[in-house]
């Protein structure tokens, strides 16, 4: 019997060859994971290495509280000087420091005597011109009577003319004495009626209802009201209601407006807020070595008095504020990318949202205005024919100067951007920076004449408020800010509204959540 033949490794139990393909295929599908493997961590590590070349802030939704800080002092909304018209010596001092009082109540007395005693002086003065008109009526009798007889005689021709004349002339003396007695009387009336009210003044009297702020007299003391009145004290009429005097800077002052609110705090109080409103805009300006300051006054309620006249006050009053909006960190407005770093569509072409920012506002003024059918047809067509224009206008300098610039944003309002920076470091990309205000008046008339079939067809209420809204887009400031696309900025233009130093307000082709480079992080590594 012979021995049997060992089985190849390449063939199976019933003597085939096994195929090698199926190891083959394991083997690419492996290679090829690994690849594919490979060929992702790569796009990511470049991904996340263009991500990294830029620092980027996103585009929240909050609230923009725009304030002016100032300080000033607290004091009564109205304080009252308790003066003395007469010179004398204090004999009492009825009121105190913090005393509450009211009005009519005897606060000091000052010593009367003086005044007492020109009173009897007076009185008999007076009763010495009483005796004086009765000594004249008398002597008015009787030269009456002399000139009655001599009158009778004289017609009778029994004494000379001359003497009727001579008696005539004493009763007209006669007369005119007794009218300077009666004269005299009414002066020593009059004099000891003087006498009379400065013994009144004697006594010192609240004017007012209110607190005693200061007092400046002690018994004892002597007043002398020759040439101008004393303060003896000072009350305050009501500290329930206190009063702050701020001084604004000239370039603030024209957007503080009465009844905007104000809060402050207080030394005293350094965990409190305080609150107020503006009640006055003065007029009176004060030049402080060539630092213009107008004073503005704040209302305040001290219902539960722990407000003091004096206390320093630093305030901020709230000039402006925006709820629920989109808002950018204000370093996004300040910076500015290398020239080849923008991407080419974002910066020449209507994706970017450089051209086109007032026609892509546009339609949400309309949407505002709820319009009907036909009125929304005009719309439009109005809105197509202005898009054509500005197509029309832009691609004609490209063609004749390619490269010109001819693709440059349009950019409405100019100026510096908010945060004190984003004007200087984005001149570039302004149309000539600041928009004078014939430039801006031309461009309202362009649009009113462009949507003047559409803006016929509007009721009052919708015409003006499409006005407003026109003359708000034409005004306002329009800046570029760079989005982060697939690693690289992208340039938008975006119209800003109020700014707190840290946060602005933007609106246009933006969204909440996007990306926006704030800075460079390049060359870095």
């Amino acid at each position: 019997m012979s021995a049997a033949k060992p089985t190849s490794p390449a063939t199976n139990n019933n003597g085939r060859r096994k195929s090698p393909w199926p190891k083959r295929i394991v083997a690419a599908a492996v290679a090829l994971a690994v690849a594919g493997g490979a060929w992702t961590y790569y796009r990511q590590r470049n991904a996340e290495d263009a991500a990294g070349a830029y620092r980027t802030a996103k585009v929240e939704r909050g609230d923009i509280r725009v304030a002016i800080s100032a300080t000033g002092a607290l004091s009564a909304i109205s304080t009252v000087d308790v003066g003395s018209q007469i010179s004398g010596q204090v004999t009492e001092v009825l009121a105190d420091y913090n005393d509450r009082v009211t009005k009519g109540q005897v606060i000091a007395r000052i010593d009367p005597a003086t005044y007492e005693a020109q009173i009897a002086q007076g009185s008999a003065q007076v009763s010495n011109a009483r005796a004086s008109l009765a000594t004249a009526q008398a002597t008015l009798r009787n030269a009456e009577l002399d000139y009655q007889r001599k009158s009778e005689l004289a017609k009778n021709q029994l004494v000379a003319r001359s003497d009727a004349d001579l008696a005539r002339a004493a009763r007209d003396q006669a007369r005119a004495q007794l009218a300077g007695a009666e004269a005299q009387i009414n002066q020593q009336i009059a004099s000891t009626q003087t006498s009379r009210l400065n013994l009144q003044r004697t006594v010192i009297r609240a004017p007012v209802d209110g607190v005693v702020l200061t007092r400046s007299i002690e018994p004892g003391q002597t007043v002398a009201a020759s040439l101008q009145s004393p303060v003896l004290f000072q009350i305050a009429e009501d500290l329930s209601k206190m009063e702050i005097v701020l001084a604004i800077d000239e370039a603030d002052i024209g957007q503080v407006k009465p009844g905007q609110s104000v809060n402050f705090t207080v030394d005293s109080f350094p965990d409190r807020q305080f609150r107020g409103a503006v009640q006055q805009v003065r007029l009176s300006a004060t030049n402080t070595s060539n630092v213009i300051t107008y004073p503005v006054v704040v209302s305040v309620d001290n219902v539960d008095g722990v407000l003091l006249p004096g206390m320093t006050a630093n305030a901020e009053i709230e000039v402006s504020r925006r709820d629920d909006v989109l808002r950018v960190s204000n370093a996004a407005l300040r910076y500015k990318p290398a020239d080849e770093a923008v991407s080419a569509g974002a910066a020449n072409g209507p994706a970017g949202g450089a051209r086109g920012g007032l026609s892509g506002d546009l339609p949400q003024v309309a949407q505002a205005l709820k319009l009907d059918t036909n009125q929304r047809a005009a719309f439009d067509a109005a809105l197509e024919q202005m898009k054509q224009r500005m197509a029309a206008r832009t691609a004609a300098p490209t063609a004749a100067a390619p490269g010109g610039g001819g693709g440059a944003p349009i950019i409405i309002g100019g100026g510096r951007g908010p945060g004190g920076g984003g004007g200087n470091n984005n001149r570039g990309n302004r149309s000539g920076g600041a928009v004078s205000g014939a430039a801006r008046q031309r461009m309202q008339e362009r649009f009113n004449q462009q949507f003047g079939s559409f803006r016929s067809m509007l009721d009052e209420a919708q015409r003006k408020q499409w006005d407003a809204e026109i003359a708000n887009l034409v005004t306002a400031r329009r800046v570029p800010l760079y989005k982060l696309v697939k690693g690289e900025p992208e340039q938008i233009v975006v119209r800003v509204g109020a700014s707190d130093g840290s946060w602005t307000e933007v609106s246009g082709n933006i969204q909440e959540g996007d990306e926006i480079v704030v800075g460079s992080g390049r060359g870095t590594k």
